[in-house]
């Protein structure tokens, strides 16, 4: 009796790629991403580092800059002009952010319908956010014009007294709110709009079945499947309104009395008005430390509560 032992059998091994070629590969991709990722470093992260060491100077942008170290950080505590724009930035946040979420998914809810001519009413929402702001706010200042504007001559028309809007320094950031909600709800309602549409619609059937009304069905399907979208629109508008310039610059320069000075536009002023680049970088910075505290927080919130919005 003689016992054989078979030969174990042979693994097949994958076939390695060729060296060259995923060397090739990669080369070709940056090629493709190369300049956009040199734009990117140019525009952003190089302008970040530098103004970074340009707010431990003293320095009006033409003479020799001198270092201060931490002093330009340590009066941002002292400072009451500062302390008033972001009385201002708070004060335009909280009216800003809650107003367009409100106002972009009621927008969003109506034009979910199906109704004649939903696209042209979803273009005419869309428009204001894609025109520039600088436009929508030398229009705003011609609507909202004390004397000659549209919005005044409505008033009349309907037996009101007339309002200074713009010119007031009670009125004046309320108008600037209203003019950024004109121009920005338009990208909270096509957000909305998009997660309307990924709504399972088993559940709303299931909900209308079981006796459930239109508001019951909002209240307990559908606000519950826009969460994550509620988190992202809600960062991105803080954002926006924690950085909004542009607008403030083309209508009321920061007046009347400082009543707009928001801190982006006081950062402007101390860096190109009144020459004060390190005191402004500084300023600068510390809106940038704010704005990705708030960012964090609302991340981390949304991820323990298991809402994926980023």
């Amino acid at each position: 009796m003689t016992l054989t032992f078979a030969a174990p059998a042979r693994t097949a091994t994958p076939a390695r790629r060729p060296r060259g070629r995923g060397v090739r590969r990669a080369l070709t991709g940056w090629a493709f991403a190369g300049p956009a990722t040199l734009v990117v470093v140019g525009l952003s992260l190089f302008p970040a580092v530098w103004a970074f060491f340009i707010s431990r100077t003293k320095w009006n942008g033409i003479a020799e800059p001198q270092d201060i170290g931490w002093a330009n950080y340590q009066r941002l505590a002292d400072d009451p002009d500062l302390a008033a724009a972001a009385q201002h930035t708070l004060l335009l946040t909280v009216l800003f952010v809650p107003g367009s979420i409100a106002l972009g998914l009621l927008i969003a809810i109506a034009l979910n319908q199906r109704i004649r001519f939903i696209g042209f009413y979803r273009t005419c929402i869309f428009v204001p956010y894609v025109a520039s702001a600088a436009a929508t706010g030398i229009l705003a200042g011609y609507v909202f014009n004390p004397q000659f504007g549209a919005a005044n001559d409505a008033l009349r028309r309907l037996g009101l007294p007339t309002q200074q809007f713009l010119e007031s320094p009670r009125q004046a950031l309320l108008v600037v709110c209203l003019i950024a909600l004109w121009g920005e709800v338009g990208f909270t309602s096509v957000v909305y709009l998009a997660a309307l549409q990924d709504v399972p619609k088993e559940l709303v059937e299931a909900a209308t079945m079981d006796g459930a009304g239109r508001w019951r069905v909002l209240r307990s399907v559908t606000l519950p499947q826009l969460r994550p979208v509620t988190l992202f629109a809600t960062v991105w508008q803080t954002i926006t309104a924690l950085q909004l310039f542009d607008l403030i610059y083309t209508t009321t320069r920061g007046g009347p009395m400082n009543s707009t000075q928001t801190v982006v536009y006081y950062v402007y002023e101390l860096a190109f008005q009144t020459r004060r680049l390190g005191y402004g970088a500084a300023v600068a910075y510390l809106l940038f430390a704010v704005t990705l505290l708030l960012t964090a927080f609302a991340i981390w919130r949304g991820r323990r509560s298991g809402e994926e919005a980023f």
